[in-house]
């Protein structure tokens, strides 16, 4: 679909599609702007996840932080969400609403590696931690265990500051594992398979996280023979 179209049935209804070619334009230099401060907002934060592993490889002789990725929603994402919670249908509406416009999944090594990364980053002057949600102690029904932040921090444009959320969820390596592949098993059933499959996907969370604390607790072990 032509980027005209898609902005005008994604921030349009259906009674409004025959907008002219100068409001096209301006929706479509508005959802570029937006775009923009998110993708900025996924650098910033990056880059000071990366500073802090870079840190910690000198100090501890080796990097907490395996490998990250990250994303932003596309306007047919935002437009969804806001519409099944509820919200008025707007790019001004995202920006007040949704706190995962911008997303970052940073994957450790070790559980203790998690809450030492959540803390080093929130402790910044220039980040103010909106929200915390941390299904490592308490996981999900499901199984489902991760530490999620919202976080807001500032970015600098030319003439402006522009204050952004950015949701990161920090997980261990199997963690990351068992989430990929449940989504992949559920993505066609919307997550209403047979309870059969429901009860081995959470007897292997739970055999992961157990896992988890293990190579923890050798990770120790290792670390007092240096």
């Amino acid at each position: 679909m032509d980027r005209s179209k898609e902005i005008e049935q994604v921030f349009l209804g259906s009674a409004d599609m025959n907008m002219s070619p100068e409001l096209v334009e301006e929706k479509i230099e508005e959802i570029n702007e937006t775009l923009l401060i998110y993708r900025s907002a996924i650098k910033e934060v990056k880059t000071k996840l990366d500073i802090l592993d870079d840190e910690l490889k000198i100090k501890r002789k080796r990097n907490p932080i395996e490998y990250m990725k990250s994303r932003v929603k596309t306007p047919g994402s935002i437009m969804d969400k806001l519409r099944r919670k509820g919200f008025e249908m707007s790019i001004e509406s995202a920006k007040k609403n949704l706190n995962d416009i911008a997303g970052i999944r940073v994957i450790c090594s070790f559980v203790g590696d998690i809450y030492d990364i959540a803390k080093m980053l929130i402790r910044q002057d220039d980040i103010t931690l909106i929200e915390e949600k941390d299904y490592i102690k308490s996981p999900k029904p499901n199984g489902y265990r991760s530490l999620h932040l919202v976080i807001e921090v500032p970015i600098f444009f030319s003439e402006h500051v522009e204050q952004v959320r950015v949701e990161v969820q920090i997980r261990t390596i199997a963690m990351d594992f068992w989430a990929s592949l449940e989504h992949k098993l559920y993505y066609k059933t919307s997550g209403e398979g047979p309870i059969h499959i429901t009860q081995d996907l959470k007897e292997c969370a739970d055999l992961i996280a157990s896992t988890d604390m293990r190579m923890q607790d050798i990770q120790r072990e290792v670390e007092k023979l240096r």
